[in-house]
């Protein structure tokens, strides 16, 4: 049995260490040592979120309980993983102080290092790098086996804790068995960022343009009656969304599996991101939400992910016209600009241009799939905000904002902002805020990095202030997007690459 003091010690050298080969390889150690059933138990623990999710215990909750820690390490991986199942059932009248109680004798258990990480476990607060990318690659070098059959594995599987362990308990040929199920979502295809069409088109041979909608991302399942719709983060919404169901259930298949984007359609066109998703929190009627397709991963029984985009597209044109997503295929940049042009008519973001000939690379921002907006924006993070004065006196405003730093896992501070902000959305971002609150210093109240908000900005300039290098010129929020996580925000490199080229 792996003591738990194993697990926090191999969480600590990775946070010490930037290199991401030395992440991987501590970890890939760790995995080696584990008995095959401790393996998803601490890919979850070292990814950040335990294999049974979210256990919804509050920061003021598990930090305000005080126990004199152990003296020597005893708690072994299933003692934390029982203890987390018992507090994750511990539901109903008295289930607060069922769960305080179980939460002091845990960390009762723990040594000081220990409980510190299950503290942070419990509130999301685990950033030290052993995210999904580095822990796909530890899992595939502790197996023998190789990266790309195992991010396939993850792709299809959308459960890193799943693939971990039929990668170290069947190898290879256990990865290579994940297939594509019906009702078991994977994690979406995602795009890179381009200046231009022109900039955009020129990279592929031939390019598909579609209209980028302002809208919610979903996949839809459907076997023969029974529709299921999931959200980017793999969330069910099914039940909020009766109309889209219904437009599925009209497409002549058996059994099927789209991606696309539910858009709330006013008469005077579509509504504005935080619209649509009020809407459907609201229960919207069936009316309200329009269905828009762009892509075909699944069909009657054969799976298209390996199946180049114009082939894919060309299926779903033929089963479901009147649901497509508008767009063309082109290698001529005028004729790109004409579509951008159009998009932006309609009231629309701007177009995704894509590659032609590429597959479906499923949880990966490639360059395969290259966005367009006039409007340069940004998902940053929010790492503090601060008490405004005058009209803004009671509701945190100037937002501190922080980039990702891929090889660290932490967040990097690029500046604040407190222009956009409606009083809608002061009123909003202060509940959410203080639900986070870690601390406070002078008018800034620190929060857990969770919230993503989308900033348009003129661009980034060098900086000594703060430590990524780089501060935001002209940045105004846009609108939250409760839709990501904040493993999903724009990297430090990506703002570092706006940076004017020295002569």
């Amino acid at each position: 049995m792996t003591l738990f003091a194993d697990v926090v010690a191999a969480s600590k050298e990775v946070a010490d260490s930037s290199s991401r080969s030395r992440k991987v390889a501590i970890l890939a150690d760790l995995l080696r040592r584990l008995d095959v059933s401790e393996v998803p138990i601490c890919v979850g623990f070292l990814s950040g979120v335990p294999r049974q999710g979210r256990v919804g215990v509050g920061y003021s909750t598990i930090y305000g309980i005080e126990v004199q820690p152990a003296g020597e390490p005893s708690l072994t991986v299933h003692d934390l993983d029982r203890a987390i199942d018992e507090i994750e059932g511990a539901t109903g009248s008295g289930s607060a102080r069922t769960r305080k109680q179980l939460l002091a004798e845990l960390l009762g258990r723990a040594t000081e290092p220990e409980a510190e990480f299950i503290r942070r476990l419990f509130t999301g607060e685990l950033r030290q790098g052993a995210l999904a990318g580095v822990m796909v690659d530890a899992v595939a070098k502790a197996a023998g086996v190789s990266g790309e059959i195992a991010r396939r594995a993850l792709m299809l599987s959308g459960d890193l804790t799943r693939m971990a362990e039929i990668a170290m308990s069947s190898g290879e040929d256990g990865l290579k068995n994940v297939g594509f199920e019906i009702f078991r979502p994977i994690v979406p295809m995602l795009a890179s960022t381009s200046t231009s069409v022109t900039e955009a088109v020129s990279g592929f041979e031939l390019a598909s343009v579609e209209w980028k909608l302002d809208g919610i991302r979903i996949q839809i399942h459907r076997r023969d009656a029974e529709v299921r719709i999931y959200t980017r983060n793999l969330n069910d919404i099914t039940a909020a969304l009766p109309g889209i169901v219904d437009a599925v259930l009209r497409v002549p298949v058996a059994q099927a599996v789209f991606d696309g984007e539910a858009l709330w359609m006013r008469d005077d066109g579509p509504a504005a991101f935080q619209h649509t998703v009020s809407q459907i929190d609201s229960d919207a009627p069936p009316e309200g939400i329009v269905t828009f397709l762009f892509d075909l991963l699944h069909v009657d029984g054969e799976d298209l992910l390996d199946t180049p985009l114009q082939e894919r597209s060309a299926r779903l044109e033929a089963i479901a016209p009147q649901l497509k997503i508008p767009g063309i295929f082109t290698s001529d940049p005028a004729e790109a600009q004409r579509v951008l042009d159009e998009s932006l008519r309609e009231g629309h973001e701007g177009v995704v241009v894509k590659d032609a000939s590429s597959t479906y690379a499923a949880g990966r921002r490639g360059k395969a799939w290259r966005k367009v907006k006039p409007v340069r924006t940004y998902d940053l993070v929010v790492l503090a905000a601060e008490w405004g004065h005058g009209r803004r006196q009671g509701w945190l405003s100037n937002l501190h904002l922080g980039a990702r730093d891929p090889s660290s896992g932490e967040f990097v501070m690029v500046g604040k902002c407190f222009k956009g902000l409606t009083d809608e959305l002061l009123q909003w971002q202060t509940t959410e805020l203080l639900e986070r609150e870690t601390g406070q210093r002078g008018i800034a109240v620190f929060v857990r990095p969770e919230l993503v908000v989308e900033i348009a900005l003129d661009g980034v300039q060098s900086s000594t202030r703060y430590p990524g290098g780089v501060a935001l010129r002209f940045a105004r929020v846009k609108r939250y997007r409760p839709d990501k996580n904040a493993n999903e925000a724009d990297t430090i490199d990506d703002l570092r690459a706006l940076l004017p080229s020295r002569p």
